[in-house]
């Protein structure tokens, strides 16, 4: 007699036996084995890299405005150094880990960028523009398309703020490149515009992962309207085609 303690539950509902093989699969059948993939559940870290964003662009924004002197550009430095690199870099990774690459690639690009931006602030001498700045933002601008075109319009919110980051490396990246003045004072309203918008997406996506149900309007749809509400049968059905359980990437 078979012990019961050997056996157990196919996905496909058949009864397996050891190792995972299907005792009554035909001879000519191939065997597959059972895998079981274990995950871990993680705070969304969406608020976390919005809060960090508001930071560093709504500082960057008084500077290109003139609210800050640019006597101060070395302080603001400081801050995109000390504040807004490790709070986006935490949120990248916890972005990989929750297998949300497009937030997570998001958040990376952003890291990177106030990364570079702030050592070359803090290098350079007060209120100077400089070429190599302006090429890496205009490149900044493109690479938070990226994400932005992947995630399909799945969470319109999250999309909003990348593509107003996007706008606004492509507006700072113009005045480095230039000089002109306008340009400045545009990338500095972008910026206001976008502590706006990424401050709401903070609160909005807090509240949402606290309450577990969307309270101030996200703007799901898709896929991404049926990870929140959905069923988690489909949320793992292609989880075996995901980095990190694929023997390549």
């Amino acid at each position: 007699m078979a012990n019961p303690a050997n056996r157990s539950t196919h996905p496909g509902g058949q009864p397996t036996g050891i190792g995972g093989e299907r005792p009554d699969s035909a001879p000519e059948e191939a065997r597959e084995p059972c895998s079981r993939i274990v995950v871990r559940p993680v705070g969304s870290p969406l608020p976390l890299g919005f809060v960090g964003l508001s930071g560093g662009t709504f500082v960057l924004a008084g500077l290109q405005l003139g609210w800050v002197p640019t006597a101060q550009s070395h302080a603001v430095a400081l801050v995109l150094l000390a504040f807004v690199l490790p709070v986006q870099a935490l949120a990248s990774v916890l972005g990989f880990l929750c297998r949300d690459a497009v937030a997570a690639t998001g958040m990376g690009v952003l890291a990177g960028t106030w990364l570079a931006m702030g050592a070359i602030m803090a290098s350079g001498p007060p209120g100077a523009t400089n070429e190599a700045a302006g090429l890496l933002l205009l490149l900044a601008g493109l690479a938070l398309l990226i994400p932005v075109t992947a995630s399909r319009a799945d969470k319109l919110v999250a999309s909003a703020v990348l593509a107003t980051s996007s706008l606004r490396f492509f507006l700072t990246g113009a005045y480095h490149l230039s000089g002109g003045t306008a340009w400045k004072e545009a990338a500095g309203v972008t910026g206001l515009v976008l502590t706006a918008v990424a401050l709401y997406a903070a609160l909005a996506f807090e509240i949402e992962d606290v309450r577990h149900r969307t309270v101030l309007p996200t703007l799901r749809r898709g896929s991404g309207a049926r990870a929140f509400d959905g069923a988690s049968g489909h949320q793992f059905a292609d989880v075996i085609k995901e980095a990190g359980v694929r023997r390549e990437l």
